[in-house]
C-alpha cells in the first residue's frame, strides 16, 4: 500500500511525509509533489507524475493520493494521463483533509489493510473531533 500527498508547498509535504513515516515506519511507500519545479507555491502535473512512480514502482498493491487544495487536483488529472493505464488502475483519489487523512490512511497501510480500508480511513478523517468533549 502506497500514499501519494500532494501539496501547493513542498514544505508542508515533506513534514507530512516526515509524520507518516513515524506512523508508519518503512511498510508504507510515500511519494510526494509540493511546490512547483522553480520554488514557488502551486503544483506540477510532473511532479506528482514522479510522485505515483515512486510509490507504484515500490511494489505496493494501491495506491491513494491525498491532496490540499481543489486546484491540485487539475494537476493531477495532467499526472494520471502521463502514466499507463495498468498503474492509473492501481490509484484511486480521495477527498479527505490531507493531514489527518494521510495520518490515519498510513496506520491502516501499516497494519496491511487494503486500498478500500484505508481510503476509509482516510475520508473518516473529515469528520473526526480534535478537541475532547467536556
Amino acid at each position: 500500500m502506497g500514499l501519494v500527498l500532494i501539496s501547493h508547498s513542498g514544505p508542508v509535504v515533506e513534514g507530512l511525509r516526515d509524520m507518516v513515516s513515524q506512523v508508519a515506519g518503512d511498510e508504507v511507500a510515500v511519494g510526494i509533489a509540493g511546490g512547483t519545479e522553480d520554488g514557488r507555491l502551486g503544483t506540477s502535473a510532473p511532479r506528482i507524475a514522479a510522485a505515483l512512480r515512486t510509490a507504484l514502482d515500490a511494489g505496493t498493491d494501491g495506491v491513494l493520493v491525498l491532496f490540499d487544495l481543489g486546484s491540485a487536483a487539475l494537476s493531477l488529472e495532467l499526472a494520471l494521463e502521463d502514466i499507463g493505464p495498468a498503474e492509473r488502475a492501481r490509484v484511486r483519489v480521495s477527498e479527505a483533509p490531507l493531514v489527518e487523512g494521510a495520518i490515519l490512511a498510513a496506520v491502516q497501510a501499516s497494519i496491511g489493510a487494503g486500498l478500500d480500508e484505508v481510503e476509509a480511513a482516510a475520508l473518516a478523517a473529515a469528520t473526526m473531533s480534535k478537541i475532547p468533549k467536556a
